[in-house]
C-alpha cells in the first residue's frame, strides 16, 4: 500500500499515512479539523545500474557500409 503525506491548510500539521488506491482521501486534519492537502513529493523510482540507457546495450563499434 503506498504511503501518502498530508498537510493541513490551517496549522500546517504533517502527518504519513498508509491508503490503498482504492481508499478516499483524507480531507479533515485530525488536530484541529482544518483542511488537508497532499504533498507531493519527489518521484519514488530510481533507475540504477546498466540497460537504462540507449548507450548502455549493443555493440559499441560502428558498422560501416
Amino acid at each position: 500500500m503506498p504511503l501518502y503525506t498530508y498537510a493541513c491548510k490551517q496549522c500546517e500539521h504533517t502527518f504519513d499515512v498508509q491508503q490503498s488506491f482504492a481508499e478516499a482521501a483524507l480531507t479533515k486534519c485530525p488536530e484541529c479539523g482544518g483542511e488537508l492537502r497532499k504533498v507531493f513529493g519527489k518521484v519514488g523510482v530510481t533507475f540504477k545500474g546498466s540497460g537504462f540507457y540507449r548507450n548502455d546495450s549493443g555493440s559499441s563499434s560502428k558498422k560501416s557500409d
